[in-house]
């Protein structure tokens, strides 16, 4: 595998038979920040995602006052909760290209006093919030996203959460529903928040509110359609975090695609992380897997082409993209439309880049249709999105000649992978 800043070609090989263990949860880690930071008392977190995500986030917290010392070395952050309280009266707040910290610190900073500013990169800008915003007015908040296209940065002129009802659209992103909830508690008066329209990334929500129980916040909810929160405190606690099912994703696939077998640890089909679900679609495609308390293992077999409803586990759909390379048959993707505004639009980027390796790609409405055909060497663009890289990185475990153009970006959640990928033998 030769290696610059710019580019880096992965090398073909054969068979993977690997043990490995991915970075903690980046979903779970930057949950169990916010909870840790606006509970009572002090929180220790471990196995803890050391990344521009989580650092973003850490710093974030850092500048509303909270007494934060991560040791990303060991895995560890130690929070000294707040109590509801923010510290800090108003603020400048930088959340790079992370969804979550932006998404989840409007939310929080309602509860302060002060205005807040918050903003990103420039693709930040292009991620619509609008919706949020809105939710976020419902509730009594001064909010106003300054962008075109209601997008950030997102002004917040805060004086505590009021509470009361608010609806939230779900067919965007469920973040904007975890941030809700995850600041509810410390309104002034309950909240009851109802969801409008199609939920996404459903299991996203349930990790939300698993997470928050692990704080000792509880919530009332009927049908994942609406969601009651009664005014009460999260409390400080030992929380280990899970590792991260989405980057399992990348190994699963590597085991697919060379037809080898790999086991990784501290993952069961009991996760708090939906993404866990992905190695059920590569059963359907061919591969052998199996669940054990502690560890899942995918062995490789002849693929086939499935069509699949991805709604629940979006993360994966650019693995997916990379494994349906290998199989006989097309491979269609439904119920994704979401995912156009992630990092990239994450549909017709990976139609792109997929037909530069020589497949025969057709954009759905919510979602692709990918037909092998003969494969070809290509300079894969990344759209400084980490899942690009990381997923159609794949490809060249198969396929000579595969160059991924701007390597870096996977810092954004896993900035040992191509260390970790590297290693499989």
């Amino acid at each position: 595998m030769s290696h610059s800043p710019h580019q880096i070609e992965i090398s073909p090989r054969g068979p993977i038979h690997a043990r490995v263990r991915p970075p903690g949860s980046k979903s779970i880690t930057n949950r169990a920040l916010v909870c840790a930071a606006l509970a009572q008392d002090r929180s220790e977190l471990s196995g803890v995602l050391d990344s521009e995500d989580t650092r973003v986030m850490v710093e974030a917290l850092r500048q509303l006052g909270i007494g934060i010392d991560a040791r990303f070395e060991d895995e560890t952050i130690e929070v000294a909760g707040c109590g509801g309280r923010l510290p800090a009266e108003g603020g400048e707040l930088y959340a790079a290209n992370s969804g979550t910290t932006i998404r989840f610190l409007a939310a929080m900073v309602s509860l302060g006093r002060g205005t807040f500013r918050l903003d990103g990169t420039s693709r930040m800008r292009e991620r619509p919030i609008g919706d949020l915003v809105g939710s976020l007015r419902q509730l009594g908040v001064d909010a106003q996203a300054e962008s075109a296209g209601d997008c950030p940065p997102v002004a917040i002129r805060a004086a505590g959460l009021s509470g009361g009802r608010a609806t939230v659209r779900g067919d965007v992103s469920s973040q904007f529903l975890s941030g809700l909830l995850l600041a509810a508690p410390y309104a002034r008066e309950p909240v009851v928040l109802s969801v409008e329209g199609e939920l996404v990334s459903q299991p996203y929500v349930l990790m939300t509110l698993v997470v928050m129980e692990a704080f000792g916040v509880r919530t009332q909810r009927s049908a994942m359609r609406e969601f009651r929160l009664p005014r009460q405190p999260y409390h400080g606690r030992r929380y280990a975090i899970e590792p991260d099912a989405s980057a399992a994703s990348y190994f699963f696939g590597a085991a697919a695609i060379t037809g080898g077998e790999v086991t990784v640890d501290g993952l069961s089909r009991s996760s708090l992380q939906g993404d866990v679900a992905f190695v059920d679609v590569l059963a359907q495609m061919g591969c052998r897997v199996t669940h054990a308390a502690d560890h899942i293992t995918v062995a490789g077999g002849k693929l086939h082409g499935v069509t699949v409803n991805m709604n629940a586990i979006s993360d994966t759909v650019q693995t997916l993209g990379a494994v349906a390379l290998f199989a006989t048959g097309p491979t269609t993707i439904t119920g994704v439309g979401h995912i156009r505004h992630k990092e990239t639009d994450r549909i017709g980027a990976l139609a792109t880049e997929l037909r530069k390796l020589g497949a025969h790609v057709e954009e759905l409405p919510d979602g692709l249709r990918i037909t092998p055909a003969v494969l070809r060497p290509a300079v894969i663009d990344t759209y400084q999105d980490h899942r690009m890289a990381m997923s159609l990185a794949l490809a060249g475990l198969r396929q000579a000649g595969v160059v991924i153009n701007d390597p870096g970006c996977t810092a954004k959640t896993y900035p040992r992978f191509w260390d970790d990928l590297r290693s499989l033998a």
